[in-house]
């Protein structure tokens, strides 16, 4: 089953900068918890977070243990297990041959 984008990240050191930026600058409806909306992304929801710049996708799977094995297998290196977040999502986070940080978030957790 193919993994598509689920949502997305955008952090930096002035959150409410970034805010201002992608709201004007794309017309992004961004609510008052840095969340943006699906419907104003093409749909795929979206958060912004202050801390180090960074972009960060994840991307939705049935099994996070049996990606994270895939991953490991093909190279990549688990950075965050398996973590449930009760009410929010479960969550993982790898990195790439390449060292590119990247998500997973279990189908039917978000």
């Amino acid at each position: 089953m193919p993994a598509p984008i689920v949502y997305f990240e955008i952090a930096g050191a002035d959150a409410p900068a970034l805010r201002s930026f992608y709201s004007d600058a794309f017309v992004w409806e961004i609510g008052a918890q840095n969340d943006i909306a699906a419907h104003s992304t093409g749909g795929v929801r979206g958060g912004i977070r202050a801390d180090p710049p960074e972009k960060l996708l994840y991307l939705g799977v049935a099994d996070i243990n049996e990606t994270l094995a895939r991953i490991e297998s093909l190279g990549g290196r688990t950075l965050v297990p398996r973590t449930p977040v009760p009410g929010v999502v479960t969550f993982a986070l790898f990195t790439d041959p390449a060292g590119n940080r990247m998500g997973l978030a279990e189908f039917g957790s978000f």
